[in-house]
């Protein structure tokens, strides 16, 4: 008989499920801090527009990270918790000094696309696992930044 967890997954595959969470967690976190930085250092022609853009992304984001680590919980896991461990571990990279309107929307695009290809891969887990928790949580995501893609590569014409 296979260990499971208090929510009935399998112990080795919420490890595993932990694990990525928790990698993803790192890149929410980097891409929130990043998305205040736009907010507040945009400048140009564009900047009452996206100073509010950026604004409903980083609220946006911040829900998702608690989001994130609450699920982790769930699983019976600790949340990474110290900024250094989200530098460590994130593929998403800290971003400085970004004034331009259109430098500011093409790091978004970035950071989503990674982002959605953890996504993705936790979404297979999690299938695999039967965690419907996760898997929901993963498809919802990546149903509502698919068309965040498409709209601010829209923005830059492409």
């Amino acid at each position: 008989m296979k260990l499971r967890n208090l929510i009935g997954i399998e112990s080795d595959k919420a490890l595993i499920l932990s694990e990525r969470l928790n990698m993803l967690l790192a890149d929410y976190q980097v891409f929130y801090m990043n998305a205040r930085s736009l907010h507040w250092n945009i400048r140009g022609d564009k900047f009452f527009e996206l100073h509010v853009k950026f604004e409903e992304l980083y609220n946006n984001l911040i829900i998702k990270v608690d989001e994130v680590a609450e699920r982790i919980l769930t699983l019976g896991f600790t949340p990474i918790h110290a900024f250094s461990d989200y530098l460590k571990i994130g593929e998403i990279k800290e971003s400085k000094d970004i004034h331009k309107g259109l430098d500011g929307v093409a790091l978004v695009i970035d950071s989503f696309q990674k982002i959605i290809l953890k996504q993705r891969e936790l979404l297979k887990l999690s299938g695999d696992a039967d965690d419907e928790g996760t898997n929901a949580l993963m498809s919802d995501y990546i149903r509502e930044q698919e068309k965040l893609i498409w709209m601010y590569t829209s923005y830059l014409n492409k």
